[in-house]
């Protein structure tokens, strides 16, 4: 069976950059966070657990599908397409990196530090770790 694999956010992003025909890279947090916190440059939105309920979205694992049915439509979306998520820290990513490989998603990624890292001893983030910690491409609205 396939295994969630562990990326830095530097890893991801060249990983990404490397790969560009056949992985995505998916930011799985909350509209507000997705929205307002700021995102990787050319993600794709599809929350894991979103507002106002804050549930586990149903559609997660078919959503995904059809973003790379859609995207590469040459590719077996479950076994020859890679997903990379990401979400704030690296935790969430991992329960849905899961469902994904439930549903015999085969190249599943995450990034391990996320787009904001752990909190310092301020509970301020993106000062330990992180995609924007790294300098890596990101935007906000």
């Amino acid at each position: 069976m396939a295994e969630l694999l562990d990326l830095s956010p530097i890893a991801a992003y060249q990983y990404l950059q490397e790969n560009p025909d056949t992985s995505v890279l998916v930011d799985i947090r909350s509209s507000m966070e997705y929205l307002f916190v700021g995102h990787p440059v050319g993600s794709i939105h599809i929350a894991w657990i979103d507002e106002p309920d804050w549930d586990v979205n149903p559609n997660f694992v078919a959503d995904v599908e059809r973003l790379l049915s859609g995207r590469y439509k040459d590719l077996n979306p479950k076994t020859e397409a890679a997903v990379v998520l990401c979400c704030r820290s690296g935790k969430r990513t991992q329960d849905a990196g899961a469902a994904l490989l439930a549903a015999g998603f085969q190249h599943v990624l995450h990034v391990n530090e996320g787009f904001e890292g752990e909190r310092d001893e301020q509970h301020h983030r993106s000062t330990l770790g992180g995609w924007r910690f790294h300098g890596l491409p990101w935007e906000q609205c």
